[in-house]
């Protein structure tokens, strides 16, 4: 709502109206000693100097458009086309809430109703939500859901080590207190082993935190086999180009959509995506838009399912805390249509393709080993011959780069790792300029 200032009759009318004589009787219960305090402030600035002491403070930050980034884990440097933001600024979008009538709330409903459908061709799954703060969000969210199907009768859930850390500390802050049996294991066969009769749901990273993606047809066929959800963690990027977790035999498919379209706005907003199989539409968190025929033949879209608390009630809600994150969903539906399936596959072409250049020539330097126990999309793993901190702050103090992510801060047993994350924002200039800073430490 715009600020619009009050005339003196508009104060002495509700000064009236609650029965006083002055705006200071409003302060009557405030002890005087306490009721004009000296505050220590420096002198008030014009909106122009505030401008530029902001501008000066914004410079000090190191940002990815003020030299090379090769630094991933779960928030990526794409490309965002120009329409994106030209369809977000637009008024009747960038202002919206929860589109509660749909009768004046078409454009939002077929937007959101459009983004369901892609991510649904995206994962290879039959419906979707729209949608959840962050990745992480959603995956505590299909915990939820893996526990609703098995009426809370089951009460364990394992996680595989390789999804992101930070998405399994949500999980278990998400579901404290709920007396779960939380487990976690590292490889295929230990995560089998774990699996048996009181398993809600087994989950899964594809690709994984390590950047590594195989076929996970035999993890879906054991968490089937013990009556669990199988749950995916994916990058929705590589599915452009590998084949999507609902060929997979997955229950849920859940991730981070900031990649697509939002930039990495220093952290958020950022967009869960959540996908399941229709038999557990009644299951999931969030809001569905439907599309329908109205009285006169028209098509239009409603809110089919909109579980949340305050539209129904409180016992039959599966809830979740979302909000206008929607305007983050709406990016990803302007991206993804942008692009389309060509454009999706060839931006996941490029970043598979550009990293496995750089993982060749940092492999043939003296000091460095790339792992290559898996095929790699984006992100790979490299030995060090120093400390990862190290390594990064070199990079960053004498060549400009933002390095990878120092996995020893995660995984003990790699200590000296370095994940390494290469996009399509990479040019080949950018990547040799790290082989030789590398080159420099390891020399």
């Amino acid at each position: 709502m715009p600020f619009i200032p009050h005339s003196e009759a508009d104060r002495k009318a509700m000064l009236e109206a609650i029965g006083v004589r002055s705006i200071e009787d409003l302060f009557e219960d405030v002890p005087e000693r306490v009721r004009f305090p000296e505050l220590s402030l420096p002198p008030g600035v014009s909106e122009m100097e505030v401008r530029w002491e902001l501008e000066t403070l914004a410079q000090v930050n190191f940002t990815t458009t003020d030299g090379p980034c090769f630094l991933g884990a779960g928030a990526y440097r794409h490309f965002v086309p120009a329409v994106v933001d030209a369809v977000l600024r637009r008024g009747e979008f960038y202002t919206a809430y929860t589109p509660y009538q749909p009768e004046i709330s078409q454009g939002t409903l077929q937007a959101i109703f459009e983004y369901q459908t892609m991510i649904c061709e995206l994962t290879g799954m039959e419906v979707s939500n729209a949608s959840h703060y962050d990745g992480a969000t959603a995956t505590a969210e299909a915990v939820i859901t893996a526990l609703n199907v098995h009426r809370r009768k089951r009460r364990k859930v394992v996680l595989s080590r390789y999804v992101h850390p930070e998405y399994r500390e949500v999980v278990r802050t998400y579901t404290q207190g709920m007396g779960l049996e939380i487990v976690e294991a590292e490889e295929a066969a230990d995560l089998k082993g774990l699996l048996n009769g009181e398993t809600a749901c087994l989950i899964v990273q594809y690709p994984d935190f390590l950047g590594r993606f195989e076929d996970l047809t035999p993890l879906a066929e054991a968490a089937h086999a013990v009556g669990a959800l199988f749950v995916v963690v994916a990058d929705p990027i590589a599915l452009g180009l590998l084949k999507p977790p609902g060929e997979f035999g997955a229950d849920i498919v859940v991730g981070e959509g900031q990649g697509m379209g939002a930039g990495l706005n220093f952290g958020g907003p950022y967009l869960g995506f959540f996908a399941t199989r229709m038999k557990y539409v009644r299951k999931m968190a969030g809001r569905l838009v439907g599309q329908t025929v109205d009285a006169e033949g028209k098509r239009g879209f409603v809110l089919t399912l909109s579980t949340r608390e305050q539209h129904i009630r409180r016992e039959k809600a599966t809830s979740n805390i979302c909000t206008n994150q929607g305007l983050v969903a709406l990016a990803a539906a302007v991206y993804m249509a942008a692009l389309g399936k060509c454009g999706m596959r060839r931006v996941a072409e490029l970043c598979y393709h550009k990293a496995h250049y750089a993982a060749d020539r940092i492999d043939a330097l003296k000091g460095f080993t790339v792992l290559r126990d898996k095929p790699f999309f984006k992100e790979f793993v490299v030995r060090c011959p120093r400390p990862v901190k190290e390594i990064n702050d070199f990079l960053l103090d004498e060549w400009g780069i933002i390095g990878g992510y120092d996995l020893g801060r995660d995984y003990p047993h790699l200590e000296n790792h370095m994940l390494l994350c290469v996009t399509e924002m990479n040019p080949r200039e950018e990547i040799d300029m790290l082989v030789e800073a590398l080159g420099e430490v390891g020399s």
